[in-house]
């Protein structure tokens, strides 16, 4: 099963009355976010990236003004300004840098009032970050480019598809940005269907096929035009915008990023940061401070999918209430979102995303 929005059990319904259910369904929630109790996984650091120095048996190496230090759990590379200002994060095994950059707020009024204001861009790096790649030519040549720039990261990507957003065309006329769909309307009207059908990949929503490296075509379909589920949102950010490599399918010949979430999170990529102990209600991860900008969190939302985890977004930061907001594509929303509509977007408190949070990945 590709990537997955919130599920319940219900039939298919007329267009009003499910924008009426949608609407009064984010009403509810956003009051409800207002009397939610803290939860296991309260943040105790807000400030994800700032960590002293030393902690973890950390070396720090002078470099003009700038200094690496290692830290671990996991493992990775902090450089810090002559006043001890983090400027980039890098972990071990992974190609997601996080940097310190001007500052920016991403928001969403159409669907929540939470606003993240962060200096943290997230980059690909084209290496996996190792002890000691700060001395290599690639990361000095890499880290000078975007050291400080303004272009597009993982989520200026992420936020092209959140409703509203403008179309963006390629030198083809090919539409690769835009307000997207989660997925068309399901029609079937089987008993507990759900709202919209899932498995709209990247190629999906640009409408032209897309040949993997291992062979395999992918063919749009035309249903499923403008339309990304949650691991097709991720795909079309991290893999057709940022490069990272693509698998097909979850399974096959060849590295890179597998198609549905239960694929991502159980595959060798990247770093696990919150491991992956179970998907059942115990198996939830105790603690989120070890999470940062960038990381895929993965999710078990639906019984009806067994030992899958089924759905899959990108954390985002802290939201000006101090609690932190992912970013992922969605059924009631029916697109990207950082929104309240079906459950805040929140990983910190009881919440249900929350609650069914399960492990996390640092690509």
């Amino acid at each position: 099963m590709a990537g997955k929005a919130k599920k319940k059990a219900r039939p298919v319904v007329s267009g009003l009355v499910v924008l009426a259910l949608v609407a009064t369904s984010g009403y509810l929630t956003l009051e409800l976010r207002k009397q939610e109790a803290p939860g296991i996984a309260e943040v105790r650091n807000v400030g994800v990236l700032d960590g002293a120095e030393g902690s973890g048996g950390a070396t720090a190496e002078a470099r003009g003004e700038e200094r690496w230090s290692r830290l671990e759990n996991p493992a990775r590379s902090v450089l810090r300004d002559g006043d001890g200002r983090i400027q980039a994060v890098l972990t071990d095994g992974s190609r997601t840098a996080t940097l310190t950059g001007p500052a920016r707020t991403f928001e969403e009024p159409t669907s929540t009032s939470s606003k993240v204001s962060t200096t943290d861009w997230v980059r690909l790096m084209p290496e996996p970050w190792k002890k000691g790649a700060e001395k290599e030519k690639w990361f000095e040549e890499w880290y000078a480019e975007y050291r400080g720039s303004k272009e597009d990261d993982l989520f200026a990507f992420a936020f092209q598809y959140v409703a509203g957003a403008p179309q963006k065309k390629d030198e083809q006329g090919t539409v690769y940005a835009g307000d997207a769909d989660f997925g068309p309307l399901n029609t079937a009207g089987a008993e507990g269907g759900d709202l919209r059908l899932e498995q709209s990949d990247f190629y999906d929503y640009l409408g032209v096929q897309y040949p993997f490296r291992d062979g395999a075509v992918g063919t749009p379909e035309a249903m499923r035009a403008k339309a990304l589920d949650c691991s097709g949102f991720i795909r079309m950010v991290l893999g057709y915008r940022a490069r990272y490599p693509l698998m097909s399918a979850d399974t096959g010949s060849g590295d890179g990023l597998p198609r549905t979430a239960n694929g991502m999170a159980r595959s060798d990529e990247g770093v696990d940061v919150l491991p992956l102990a179970g998907v059942s209600p115990e198996d939830r991860p105790s603690a989120i401070d070890q999470l940062q900008p960038g990381d895929l969190v993965f999710f078990k939302l639906d019984t009806r999918t067994k030992e899958r985890l089924d759905h899959v977004g990108m954390v985002l930061g802290y939201d000006t209430e101090g609690h932190l907001i992912f970013v992922s594509s969605r059924e009631e929303v029916n697109g990207p979102t950082i929104g309240d509509i079906g459950g805040v977007s929140r990983l910190d408190g009881n919440g249900y995303y929350a609650k069914t949070l399960r492990s996390a990945k640092r690509l």
